[in-house]
Formats: structure tokens, sequence, C-alpha cells
């Protein structure tokens, strides 16, 4: 299934968020850019990991106007527990989201029944609750932050500069391309 300018469905699940236990719904979502950042479980190896290079970008996603909500298949509580024994983990300021009923992982298409875990999926949803970007990783495959946090650039680019396009590799402030057929082979 294709999910590009796919709006998410709606959800209430609950999360957890330095030291207390949030409601997070798709209405607290609309209207900023969000990145859905699935991992398969808390306590496993290449997960914290991810969520700790999140954490060190975290500010520049803000700065971008994006909020982060990383999801697994556990409990909001089992979040908790997490954070307070692990010290990289007990950082993170973002909404841990919980999905211990699948039905987010479900939503997104990324849930493996079998394993009863996410695959690691990166989802970027623009203010009007649309996926502009969406990659999809088998489960031992980690992601970098720093590669989201360039999509989620290029795509916020693309948005205000409809015309425009961002080449590969393209960071805020380089170049970009407006299409036109003088150009064709010629790049």
């Amino acid at each position: 299934m294709n999910f590009l300018n796919q709006e998410i469905g709606d959800f209430a699940v609950k999360a957890y968020q330095a030291g207390k236990t949030v409601d997070v719904t798709k209405a607290d979502v609309l209207g900023k850019w969000s990145i859905f950042f699935f991992y398969p479980a808390d306590f496993s190896f290449v997960c914290p990991t991810e969520l700790e290079a999140l954490q060190s970008n975290y500010e520049a996603f803000q700065q971008a106007g994006a909020e982060v909500y990383s999801v697994s298949e556990d409990t909001e509580f089992v979040h908790k527990a997490w954070a307070e024994a692990s010290e990289k983990i007990g950082k993170l300021q973002y909404k841990m989201l919980a999905d211990p009923a699948g039905k987010l992982a479900r939503m997104f298409d990324v849930l493996d029944e079998e394993a009863g875990q996410a695959y690691r999926g990166v989802f970027i949803v623009d203010p009007d609750g649309k996926i502009q970007s969406y990659t999809i990783n088998n489960m031992g495959i980690g992601r970098s932050a720093d590669e989201v946090l360039r999509t989620l650039q290029a795509a916020q680019f693309v948005r205000e500069h409809g015309d425009r396009v961002c080449p590969a590799n393209w960071q805020p402030g380089e170049e970009t391309i407006k299409p036109s057929l003088d150009l064709v082979g010629k790049l």
C-alpha cells in the first residue's frame, strides 16, 4: 500500500513523557509536522541507539516546527520502567507512545503480527495529517536521525515552494531545482 498523501486515521493512545503519562490523539498532531518513529521494543538493542539519536536532534526537530513521537507495542508503564532503568532513555524529552494493542502499528502497516512488534517505520506527517514521507526497515536495521531531520526539512521546503524540488543529499540553504523542459537531460 502507498501511504503518500494519505491522511492518518483517528487514534487515541497513552504515552510516557518525562516522568508523566499523557494522552495523545490525532487532534494533538494536527497543525504541526509530526514524526512517527516506530521501533520493535523497549529494553532491546538497536532501539535505544535510535531513540538517543532522536533526542540528540530533538531541538532541531522542534526548531523545524515538528514533534517527535516514538512508538512501540509496549505500554506507557514499560516506557516508564525503561526510562528509570536507562540513563539514556531517561533523558528523552519527546513522547513515547504506547501501542500494546497494535492499533497504530496496524494503521501505519508496520506490525509484525507473529512477533507482536513493529518494524522500524518512520512516517513524516504534515500539519494537515497527511503522510509526506515514509520508510520501513526490517527489525535489525537502525535508522539515521540526521536523515529523518533532512527529509523533514526537504518535505517542508517542497510544501512551501511547490514549484521547486530538492535533489539528492539536499540540505537547507542549498540549491534546489525548478523542474522545466529546459532541464531534461542536462542534470
